[in-house]
């Protein structure tokens, strides 16, 4: 059950190497011309059977995981807390621990605590990949994001500034980690009270001004203003935010260089984001949906043994 070369379990990017980085993005390049080529199948983890358990809601995670895994013809079982024995006053370990008595492989996991796919997998023989995990990784978005800029410019020495709420985004730590250990220069930009205290000692430069991120950025990846931190008063309301920090048309206009515009997603337009943004020339939003099942099966063939070599031949070995 344990992996090749990234070990048993994927939980973050902090403590991947560089090279393991580029391994999974490698990796995803085949799968990415399988999905562009249409083809429903490969058998690569057929008899493999993993399960997907989100304790958080999720849509475009949960389902990008599926379909990564059903392309690879593994067997996938869908278990949702409010549908679980975790409402019956179950924990997280009995709840993995009896899943594994079914003989399953792999785990993807999104729980709300921070380090709760860490402690799974210190717990587990199964290999288990975190899909997020509080406000500490988010890593499969990360190498999603990354791939998505190699696609269009090399990632050593490209300026990404990350815009938003910073402060509750794993999606933002994941990116963070996977920049730095890749060379791109990273700023992160947004209210000083949706900025972690400290960021600036990661090596990470801080803007106050949207203004001065465009300026700077050959990338910017808009995160989602999380209307639920309203109620805590992080921002005095989404039209004040709007109005300091989205990113709009006529500040990209002004922009010395056209930039990528990327957005993990789901996005509230308007508020961190112009419509006329999300959806204009420079945006690689849909293409990060795209590359998300090709990273995601990446990383369930790397962790299920898979030799990186042997990807680039199961672009010819569709499933009949």
């Amino acid at each position: 059950m344990s992996g090749g070369r990234l070990g048993k379990d994927l939980l973050g990017l902090e403590h991947l190497s560089a090279d393991d980085i580029r391994l999974i993005l490698d990796t995803a390049e085949p799968f990415k011309e399988i999905s562009e080529r249409a083809i429903k199948k490969v058998p690569v983890l057929r008899g493999k059977t993993i399960v997907n358990l989100f304790f958080e809601p999720s849509t475009r995670t949960r389902i990008s995981f599926e379909f990564a895994e059903k392309r690879l013809s593994a067997d996938t079982v869908n278990v949702a807390s409010a549908g679980s024995s975790v409402v019956k006053g179950e924990t997280l370990v009995d709840t993995a621990r009896n899943l594994e008595a079914m003989r399953i492989d792999m785990v993807v996991m999104r729980h709300g605590a921070s380090g709760a796919a860490r402690f799974l997998g210190e717990r587990i023989e199964s290999s288990v990949i975190n899909a997020g995990d509080g406000k500490h990784e988010h890593p499969t978005q990360g190498l999603l994001d990354l791939l998505t800029i190699r696609d269009h410019r090399p990632i050593a020495g490209t300026k990404v500034c990350i815009v938003g709420d910073v402060l509750h985004s794993r999606v933002a730590r994941s990116n963070i980690w996977g920049l730095l250990k890749l060379g791109a220069e990273v700023a992160v930009c947004g209210p000083q009270t949706l900025l972690p205290l400290g960021i600036g000692e990661l090596g990470v430069r801080v803007f106050r001004r949207v203004e001065e991120a465009i300026e700077w950025a050959d990338v910017l990846n808009v995160l989602r203003l999380q209307l639920e931190r309203m109620q805590a008063g992080y921002v005095p309301s989404t039209r004040e935010y709007y109005r300091v920090f989205g990113v709009t048309l006529e500040r990209l206009e002004r922009a010395p260089r056209d930039l990528i515009i990327m957005h993990p997603g789901p996005m509230n337009r308007g508020v961190e984001i112009d419509s006329r943004v999300a959806d204009g020339p420079h945006a690689v939003i849909l293409d990060q949906v795209t590359n998300g099942v090709a990273v995601r099966m990446a990383v369930l063939y790397l962790l299920a043994g898979g030799r990186p070599e042997l990807a680039e031949s199961a672009k010819g070995a569709p499933e009949r």
